[in-house]
């Protein structure tokens, strides 16, 4: 079997990692089966006839390459995040990334309690705690991300908690609007920069509680776009007329 026609999957990319970081002990599984057999692993016995498992040299050149995509989604994802932030920002909203936020899902002895993670979430800049109309953006450049992020429906129900417009931001041509559930907005990213609605987001009323309202105080709101552009050209200098 040419390794450079087998498709590696997470679980194939896992197994490597930990093989690689491991002394190599056989689990004799499916999985091993099929690393063995697309060379990336191969049996070593030593004196004592004992088998263990080493990470081939094409083993370690797929490994290289599963970074380099990493990476690369990472800095495409995190290009993304930062559009968005700019859009909040422009709109006249308050707007953070990476919060982590807890909210209650479900009713009753079925209810529990979900961290939820948006990318980006952001409030309108009022005093009126029922006008904050607080906004959570999720955001995918990965098909595979997407997918794994729709089979787990408590974190979307987190987001719908704490949030009165939520939406899914998607690199174009990764999904249709019509795969992302209807309490959801969908915007796709095109290369030109633009963020297109296709689907708009559903509008509720909520007041957020105020332990959000803690982690928000505890957190760093990104710069506007005017204090970003006020510090470019730095302080007057003294005596000057202001």
């Amino acid at each position: 079997m040419n390794p450079s026609t087998v498709p590696i999957k997470p679980v194939h990319q896992r197994r490597l990692r930990e093989v690689w970081r491991s002394a190599g002990w056989p689990c004799q599984d499916l999985v091993e089966a099929e690393l063995l057999a697309a060379g990336l692993l191969e049996r070593v016995r030593d004196a004592a006839g004992r088998e263990t498992l080493r990470v081939t040299d094409a083993g370690v050149t797929a490994l290289a390459g599963t970074l380099q995509r990493n990476r690369a989604r990472r800095s495409a994802h995190e290009a993304l995040v930062e559009r968005v932030v700019r859009e909040m920002t422009r709109a006249g909203r308050l707007a953070w990334r990476g919060l982590s936020l807890r909210a209650r899902v479900g009713e009753g002895d079925e209810g529990r309690w979900v961290m939820a993670m948006p990318d980006v979430f952001s409030i309108r800049h009022t005093t009126l705690d029922d006008r904050v109309e607080p906004a959570a953006h999720e955001i995918k450049v990965a098909r595979a991300d997407l997918l794994s992020d729709l089979r787990h429906p408590h974190k979307r129900l987190a987001y719908l908690a704490l949030s009165s417009q939520c939406w899914y931001v998607l690199k174009e041509g990764i999904a249709d609007a019509e795969e992302i559930p209807m309490e959801f907005g969908v915007m796709f990213a095109s290369d030109t920069g633009a963020l297109d609605v296709a689907r708009p987001a559903p509008r509720r009323a909520i007041r957020l509680p105020l332990a959000t309202w803690m982690a928000l105080a505890r957190a760093h709101a990104e710069p506007a776009l005017d204090a970003e552009a006020q510090a470019w050209l730095g302080e007057p200098p003294e005596g000057a007329d202001q």
